[in-house]
């Protein structure tokens, strides 16, 4: 279990690293729209993002992944 949790933060940071890295222009670009943006839709974004990551995980698992 925790070797699957390490192994999750791992790829998070590794797809991280690469939006600072490969277009940090974008990266300033997008926190720009997002100030811009009411709280609100920020909220339901990071609403969204979170189903979305647990029906990626409920998907992996039923496929077997782990």
């Amino acid at each position: 279990m925790m070797a699957t949790i390490v192994l999750a933060l791992g790829l998070v940071l590794i797809l991280e690293g690469l939006a600072y890295a490969l277009a940090p222009s974008l990266v300033e670009r997008m926190l720009e729209a997002l100030r811009a943006m009411p709280l609100a839709a920020r909220r339901m974004m990071g609403q969204l993002a979170i189903l979305l990551g647990l029906a990626l995980l409920w998907l992996a698992r039923y496929l077997g992944a782990f």
